[in-house]
């Protein structure tokens, strides 16, 4: 069975978040963690499908993977999943086909049961669904009582659903061929050609078999939503052994004998913990990164290479490579590689009614679901003192953000940011009396 990773998204949603497959968690990208999963439930020869944006970047890491892993490029993007899933008949030809998306994070058990359902003779594909409380705009499974799927609704609307369970895309194909000649046949104005493919394999006769699913599922659509999937991999770290004070400091972390070291905490090697410097966890420092004297962190995924600097506090936030930071607050928020922020600088989390927060997401605004969530970067943002963001903001990449102002609204990429201020001054007329401050420090002792 080869097993196509529908991976040339642009993450247009997740913006300025520049491409969520690269995003690291405990010092990973997703992507890989997602290949690793499928091969510890029996997988074995993977496609992932690309676009021109990230194709490099995917044969990179392919090289660098001790699995089979083949990388083809998907030319017109706007072709959507149908032409992902064309853009692999050469490959595939008519052998059996595992369609998973990138978007879609699951535990290995999801993997091993549609393995499991691959044998299953009675039927010749199988759809990994998930029963929700609440609407989901995707796509929805018709099934009846024995289990065989009648139908695909995709975003049928709130209150439209023909059933709870939503299609999660880990697609099992026995005949990858009729597959292939269905995709080509359907045309569709919409953006549904793939399950409008399947639709038409369904009423021509195709058995297809619903795989009910009721572990880890998260769709990876919004900025929001990477603060979820830290959260999964922080869990699934505290699973994994905690670490702790080396007694040989070679490489590894090193970490001040006052320094506070509280839950799962699990650092990387080279990073180095300074005196008074607390880590709660659960919690993932990368690699030689520094936590420094002061410095608070808690419930958070840092990545590689950062500095927390002196009495910053970095809470519940998604941390990218390279960051730096001094006397600052950074709560609830998701930030890209390569960005600093001047002293002083802190980031809003929490509306002051305490309502949830919005986010910009293609000019509407979006309930992010979360009551405190705070700023979100692309890469390469710098930032200069006594500057404040306001929850929900984003930032684009390649921006400079000026001294002493209050970001309000989205900045765009490639921005440079500051505000116009007058200083007014006159003459002191002020008389300061150091008796009177010698008999005020008097009183005091």
């Amino acid at each position: 069975m080869k097993v196509v990773i529908l991976a040339a998204g642009r993450s247009k949603r997740l913006k300025p978040i520049p491409d969520k497959n690269f995003l690291n968690f405990l010092g990973k990208p997703l992507i890989q963690h997602q290949l690793e999963q499928m091969s510890k439930a029996g997988l074995k020869d993977f496609i992932i499908i690309g676009g021109a944006h990230n194709l490099n970047a995917y044969k990179k890491l392919a090289k660098n993977l001790k699995l089979t892993v083949k990388v083809v490029e998907q030319k017109e993007l706007d072709d959507g999943m149908a032409g992902a899933v064309l853009s692999v008949e050469k490959l595939v030809k008519k052998e059996p086909l595992l369609i998973v998306s990138a978007n879609d994070v699951v535990d290995i058990e999801a993997y091993k049961l549609v393995v499991h359902a691959a044998k299953d003779k009675r039927f010749d594909s199988a759809i990994v669904g998930k029963k929700v409380s609440s609407y989901f705009p995707g796509g929805y499974l018709k099934t009846a009582k024995n289990g065989r799927i009648s139908g695909i609704i995709e975003k049928p609307g709130a209150g439209k659903e023909p059933s709870k369970m939503v299609n999660i895309v880990i697609h099992y194909h026995r005949d990858s061929g009729a597959l292939f000649e269905a995709l080509k046949k359907i045309k569709s104005s919409r953006d549904d050609r793939y399950e409008a493919a399947l639709d038409h394999l369904i009423k021509s006769g195709t058995r297809m078999k619903a795989v009910p699913y009721d572990g880890f599922w998260q769709a990876v659509k919004y900025p929001w939503h990477v603060l979820d999937l830290m959260e999964h991999f922080l869990e699934k770290a505290s699973k994994m052994p905690t670490s702790r004070p080396p007694k040989n400091y070679d490489g590894k972390p090193q970490i001040a004998k006052n320094a506070v070291l509280r839950g799962d905490v699990h650092l990387a090697s080279g990073v180095r913990v300074l005196d008074n410097a607390v880590i709660i966890g659960p919690a993932y420092i990368g690699k030689n990164t520094v936590v420094a004297t002061n410095a608070l962190v808690r419930g958070s995924n840092i990545g590689a290479d950062c500095v927390i600097g002196f009495g910053t506090e970095v809470a519940r936030s998604y941390i990218g490579d390279g960051v730096w930071t001094h006397t600052n607050y950074v709560g609830d928020s998701v930030i890209g590689n390569n960005c600093s922020f001047g002293a002083g600088t802190v980031t809003g989390n929490l509306r002051l009614d305490e309502g949830n927060i919005h986010v910009s997401v293609h000019d509407e605004k979006m309930d992010s679901g979360r009551n405190k969530f705070g700023l979100i970067t692309g890469d390469n943002v710098r930032c200069g003192i006594n500057t404040s963001f306001m929850p929900g903001i984003k930032v684009g990449s390649n921006c400079m953000i000026g001294a002493g102002i209050s970001v309000t609204q989205d900045v765009p990429d490639n921005q440079f940011v500051y505000a116009k201020t007058e200083l007014i001054m006159k003459e002191n007329r002020a008389v300061l009396d150091p008796k009177k401050r010698a008999a005020m420090q008097k009183k005091m002792q």
